[in-house]
């Protein structure tokens, strides 16, 4: 089976020769005339039976692909299958017979791998090969021996936890689901799915789940949107994330820069506490139409004792159950999209398709995704010091981005139009904020602003920054967030735990007036209003926030910088009133008494936060996107240009 080739019949091509290599196959007609037809007839996606079973948005206007590939990889193989004995056909629109009948009777094998089109790779399609041969021994050698090859494939999960929002995105959770769990059962991929309840679900469950029921999975996926997303990501990091609180700058108080969170375990989540706020947060309806997964606060330190940073990635020995911490090797996250706007999936595949999204976990891709920290010090300016961490996968914003989900809770009601009619209100308010912001310099990026200073004098110009930086676009194997080669990651990767954010000499740059919005962009944010997102060239994994902090300025100014996030290639940031600055950690501070942020889509009320990325602190199942398509739509009313840079519909229970 090995290099030489042996003969089989491939459906639609007809007699081929397969050879075995060490990272796939490759076939050839036999005859001339199979050649002609090889390249020109192409292969069926699936039957229609198929299609019943699994389907997908692109496969509507997908019958056949333009070209037969003459080579599979194993890495795109995600499962093989006898068949029962049937026909196996000649390329299509051909008179010729097999062995002088139509449509031969065989024993045949079906391989089943994916195939991106030509044109606009990102969308995945599963596509199947049939092969037909009239010794029924031959046809179970060829399936053990592909098994095997593709079991080695380590990447690959065995054991996922699935969290179902079964109303978000108009009710597309379990339909979603519906539609891909027959992959996941071809691939052998045993999953253990949950619908959410209730709000917190996914949050209390996998935060009171102990180590050693985590460690029978691979992963966790979420089917929703960026807020189910997010409460699976604290209900994890909340106990199984130590780490120092963000640096601080001189006079900030509180904590010192090597200050570390309180390092003891505590699997019993039933003392733990909501804080005042948040348990206004979740008070809501348990069972609501649009995405929503509240964030669950808790009076307990969010940090853990972890004895060994390489304790997670070891088998277990006998009795003991090692602890899972992160960062983490082997456990990853992932999204099967099913939300209102799906700002994650599309930063990190480029394309807003279960299907897609499932193949991408099954078959095992890896990417690293920064995470952000959020400290909240104080929850108004009266209040007590109390530490309180959050965490964020997207974006965490202040002023216009909280206010429009403040509102929206006034409005529930409306569903998700509420978010429509909620940022169109807070747009025409025109609210700004005294607040002060300090962020760490980095010593190798230059702010990418002119000025840090207060320059509200100067927002009545609209002349463009000059000089603005070349954009570096996050891309699949993204060299930018490999980044190994510099003696800056590759001290950091002697101590995995350790923070960016800790240099010998930081310098602090500060910020103060009027505001209105202040936020951080941990990954681009993109979305099917903003086809670049908040910010083009914000990195996957890259170990950076890009912080954004629009002053006060005329409202048609502000409508025109909002405007720009609506269309591909512009450049929202270049406006004078605009700060942009790519740091690894900042601190906020307001006297306001009721400060709201927004973290993927969630409410934190707090008047003073200290923010850092984690660089690579979660893996997920995805490999970045391969090519971006400008699928934005024409917005010609300020309610929808408002609406293109509000925060993601929270998409979860």
């Amino acid at each position: 089976m090995e290099g030489g080739g042996e003969a089989l019949f491939l459906d639609g091509v007809g007699e081929v020769t397969v050879a075995v290599g060490d990272d796939g196959f490759s076939f050839q007609p036999l005859h001339q005339d199979g050649v002609r037809k090889f390249v020109a007839s192409g292969l069926r996606v699936l039957e229609s039976k198929k299609r019943k079973e699994v389907s997908s948005s692109c496969w509507s206007s997908i019958i056949m692909q333009p070209k037969l590939e003459s080579k599979l990889k194993f890495s795109d193989v995600y499962a093989v299958e006898l068949l029962e004995v049937g026909p196996v056909c000649e390329p299509w629109n051909a008179r010729a017979t097999v062995q002088g009948k139509i449509n031969t009777e065989m024993n045949r094998f079906v391989i089943h791998t994916v195939t991106r089109p030509r044109k606009r790779p990102s969308p995945w399609v599963p596509c199947e090969y049939i092969f037909g041969h009239k010794d029924q021994q031959t046809c179970k050698t060829w399936v053990e021996h592909i098994k095997t090859c593709i079991n080695k494939e380590q990447d690959r999960p065995k054991s996922l936890m699935v969290f179902v929002h079964p109303l978000c995105g108009k009710g597309r959770g379990c339909k979603n689901w519906e539609t891909v769990a027959p992959l996941f059962e071809r691939a052998k991929v045993k999953t253990k799915v949950i619908v959410t309840q209730r709000a917190g679900h996914a949050y209390d469950t996998l935060a009171s789940l102990s180590d050693k029921d985590l460690k029978k999975f691979d992963g966790v996926i979420a089917v929703g949107g960026d807020g189910l997303f997010n409460g699976i990501l604290n209900g994890l990091l909340s106990t199984r994330h130590t780490n120092s609180y963000p640096p601080t700058p001189e006079g900030f108080g509180y904590f010192r820069n090597n200050m570390k969170c309180q390092e003891h375990r505590n699997n019993d989540l039933s003392n733990s506490e909501l804080t005042g706020d948040d348990a206004n947060a979740i008070s809501g309806s348990s069972n609501t139409p649009d995405d929503h997964e509240p964030l669950l606060s808790t009076t307990r330190s969010t940090g853990l004792d972890i004895s060994s940073s390489d304790s997670s990635d070891e088998p277990c020995n006998g009795d003991q159950v090692p602890l899972v911490s992160f960062p983490n090797n082997w456990f990853r996250l992932g999204i099967i999209p099913s939300g209102s706007t799906d700002a994650i999936v599309l930063s990190t595949t480029g394309e807003r398709d279960p299907v897609t999204s499932a193949l991408l976990i099954i078959l095992g891709r890896r990417i690293s995704l920064d995470i952000a920290q959020v400290v909240r010090w104080k929850s108004s300016p009266s209040a007590e010091v109390s530490p309180t961490v959050r965490y964020a996968a997207s974006f965490a914003g202040y002023g216009f981005y909280g206010e429009v989900i403040r509102e929206s809770e006034k409005y529930r009601w409306m569903g998700p139009a509420r978010y429509d009619f909620s940022g169109t209100m807070v747009f025409l308010k025109h609210r700004s904020y005294e607040a002060k912001v300090a962020f760490l310099e980095n010593g190798n990026t230059h702010s990418l602003t002119a000025s840090a200073e207060n320059n509200a004098n100067g927002v009545q110009t609209l002349q463009y920054h000059q000089n603005r930086h070349r954009k570096t676009i996050c891309r699949t194997n993204c060299l930018i967030c490999k980044g190994t080669s510099t003696s800056e990651q590759n001290s950091e990767d002697e101590n995995p735990d350790s923070s960016r954010t800790a240099c010998e000499t930081p310098k602090w740059v500060w910020s103060k007036g009027r505001f209105l919005s202040v936020g951080a962009a941990v990954i681009s944010c993109r979305n099917e209003r903003a086809p670049d997102g908040l910010v083009a060239d914000a990195h996957l994994s890259d170990g950076f926030l890009h912080l954004l902090l629009i002053r006060d300025c005329p409202l048609p100014f502000y409508l025109w910088h909002l405007t720009q996030f609506t269309k591909k290639g512009s450049d929202p940031l270049s406006f004078k009133f605009v700060e942009h600055h790519k740091t690894q950690a900042f601190t906020f501070i307001s006297s306001h008494d009721e400060s709201v942020w927004n973290l993927d889509g969630e409410l934190l009320q707090a008047c003073e936060v200290s923010v850092q990325a984690f660089r690579g602190l979660v893996n997920l199942f995805a490999s970045g996107p391969e090519k971006m398509e400008n699928t934005a739509p024409r917005l010609r009313n300020a309610e929808a240009w408002v609406a293109s840079i509000l925060p993601p519909e929270r998409a979860g229970m």
